[in-house]
């Protein structure tokens, strides 16, 4: 049962991302096109968006902002990948930030999710790179980290948050929290996907508790515990896991997303929370429905709001 507690919360703000609707990357034959995500995400109830893999939705700002306000939607924030971890990298990854900054900033959205590389083929599950950073690729990533945080907010009125992923380099709780030891809070903080954060053994919970103050943009999904047995039994990869159906809809699933809106409410802070369900690759029919059920579960536990986060 809700409470009015629940329902007049206001600091939290819904959206939806690309991700819900199986879009993984700018183009891909298992994937809808762009127009049909728009409709069907104004369709479900959802009023903000994230862009999602860049080249995905429309690089030109005046076409983009014209296709989301035909439809009564608005950008929550950019998406972004990069490898802090390799000096020889840094000078492109930096450059692709830039791109999907100056987009996300033209559409008046001020977040840039980003995603640190995952050492595991997307597609084959093939290592690609050793899971473990070394201390020196550790000390050096925090400092990229924040010049690159830097650069977005002096330059684009952007703001930097990275995104935990499973078979990344970021993925376990104690590897969170390194990161935000080792970066500083003016340029580098955290959105806390809360599926992913549960994927790699997390708890979300005493994160909130103990980090609310680096958590700075939300993405909520939950992950089937079944699924997970099998990733740390079968040692799968993210992408065979999503194949079986790790990602569930709530009220489905760890962490219990009607918790986490609860210790979300008592921060100091209005934050986007954005749905992402992986569902890559799923038929083109599946994502409409499952957009709405969630929607409304989570309209139901307060998670409701349309009002844009003011920005300190």
């Amino acid at each position: 049962m809700t409470t009015m507690s629940r329902i007049t919360a206001g600091n939290l703000c819904l959206g939806s991302a690309p991700d819900s609707w199986g879009i993984w990357f700018p183009e891909d034959e298992h994937q809808v096109p762009w127009t049909r995500f728009l409709d069907e995400l104004a369709g479900a109830g959802y009023r903000w968006f994230e862009l999602g893999p860049y080249g995905y939705l429309p690089t030109d700002p005046r076409e983009l902002a014209d296709a989301a306000a035909a439809r009564g939607l608005r950008v929550s924030g950019g998406t972004t990948f990069g490898a802090l971890h390799r000096p020889e990298a840094f000078e492109e990854t930096v450059a692709t930030a830039r791109r999907v900054a100056a987009l996300t900033a033209a559409t008046g959205a001020h977040h840039l999710v980003f995603i640190p590389p995952m050492y595991r083929d997307e597609k084959t599950g093939a290592y690609t790179e050793d899971p473990r950073l070394t201390a020196e690729q550790w000390n050096s990533l925090g400092g990229r980290a924040n010049e690159l945080g830097r650069i977005l907010l002096e330059e684009y009125d952007v703001r930097l948050v990275l995104h935990p992923h499973a078979d990344s380099h970021i993925q376990t709780q104690p590897e969170i929290e390194r990161f935000l030891n080792e970066t500083d809070s003016r340029y580098a903080n955290l959105c806390l996907d809360t599926g992913h954060v549960a994927y790699g053994g997390g708890d979300n919970l005493d994160l909130i508790r103990r980090f609310g103050e680096r958590v700075g943009y939300v993405h909520i999904k939950q992950m089937d515990p079944a699924v997970l047995e099998q990733v740390a039994a079968e040692g799968l990869s993210f992408g065979e896991a999503v194949k079986r159906g790790v990602c569930v809809e709530p009220p489905a699933g760890v962490p219990d997303p009607a918790s986490v809106v609860d210790a979300l409410s008592t921060l100091d802070a209005e934050l986007f929370v954005i749905v992402e369900q992986d569902l890559y690759p799923c038929a083109a029919e599946v994502p409409l429905p499952i957009a709405v059920r969630t929607r409304e579960y989570l309209a139901a536990q307060g998670l409701s709001g349309s009002t844009r986060p003011r920005l300190g």
